[in-house]
């Protein structure tokens, strides 16, 4: 059931009036949650699953009746998660420091928790390619403290981007320079990889940002990684991409919508920080919001980028 409606968009560029509606509002799913992180869809069953952090709990959202259950608690202090081109949930574990995945029949299966013989850090957001391969980001949150994971040193030294290759399960270095890599996200094509930096929580004027890599021929290179937008308010955390190629992001005050040109577009306003979101319901065009202590939703004139085929 809804809980609550509030005002919902500011719109700052003519193009996001094509994307939102005049008469939709967000929606209020739940709320009780410590940090609401890393929302994911599961089409075939009709339901959301994210992760509330702090109480190591993943909690299931019934898009049929509105219910929200625990699905799965403890839960590692699991982040962010996607699902696999099998539908399987793959997550990243702060406190069991690797990226898992929940197979078919429950069970878990670590798929990373070591780069060169060295633990990752904290693994933090996932996305999934068309080939199958994984990719994650490694930031230090789940060991800063342990409030989301336990506290420990870094043994890797350093916060990069990691990628999984599908058919050998290999795990390399794709993208470095960062002070904490955050969300991330592929464009509709796969030629672009969007990465956010969150490093301001660690470093006196540090990034805001969110980089752009460009994808090589060989599916599993970048190269590039300017700054495609700044975060004019709190940080960018996590995001996901519509079929268009806008880019829905995370921020102190709500959603920021950037134009494939990296222009703030508009807004979609939230009372609380927002953390994460993903696209979902039959059509794609639900954009769900995990919001502090609060799960949110919004209908959307615009569709989550679905992969394409595999090439």
């Amino acid at each position: 059931m809804v809980i609550d409606l509030v005002p919902s968009f500011e719109s700052l560029d003519p193009r996001f009036r094509q994307l939102v509606f005049a008469n939709v509002h967000v929606e209020k799913l739940y709320t009780g949650c410590r940090w609401a992180e890393g929302p994911a869809w599961f089409a075939p069953g009709r339901y959301l699953v994210w992760s509330d952090i702090p109480n190591d709990r993943m909690l299931r959202w019934d898009e049929t009746d509105g219910s929200v259950s625990v699905f799965r608690q403890p839960a590692l202090n699991t982040n962010g998660h996607t699902v696999d081109l099998q539908g399987r949930l793959v997550s990243c574990e702060h406190r069991g420091r690797c990226v898992s995945r929940t197979e078919h029949d429950g069970t878990r299966s670590v798929l990373a928790s070591r780069f060169e013989g060295k633990r990752l850090n904290s693994p933090n957001d996932v996305v999934v390619k068309s080939d199958g391969s994984i990719w994650f980001s490694d930031p230090t949150y789940g060991i800063d403290s342990d409030y989301e994971g336990d506290a420990a040193p870094s043994e890797i030294g350093s916060q990069r981007v990691y990628r999984i290759d599908a058919e050998s399960g290999a795990v390399s270095r794709v993208a470095d320079g960062f002070v904490q890599p955050n969300g991330l996200a592929f464009s509709p094509d796969e030629s672009l990889l969007y990465v956010s930096d969150s490093g301001v929580t660690h470093v006196h004027d540090g990034p805001r940002h969110i980089r752009r890599f460009r994808v090589e021929a060989d599916g599993r290179s970048l190269s590039g990684g300017e700054v495609f937008a700044e975060c004019r308010y709190g940080l960018f955390d996590g995001f996901r991409i519509d079929m268009q190629g806008n880019l829905w992001a995370s921020a102190g005050d709500g959603v920021h919508c950037h134009a494939p040109d990296g222009k703030l577009i508009g807004k979609i306003r939230v009372p609380e920080v927002v953390a994460n979101v993903c696209f979902g319901g039959p059509k794609l065009n639900r954009l769900f919001i995990c919001a502090t202590t609060s799960l949110y939703s919004v209908y959307l004139n615009a569709r989550g980028a679905a992969r394409p085929s595999v090439r």
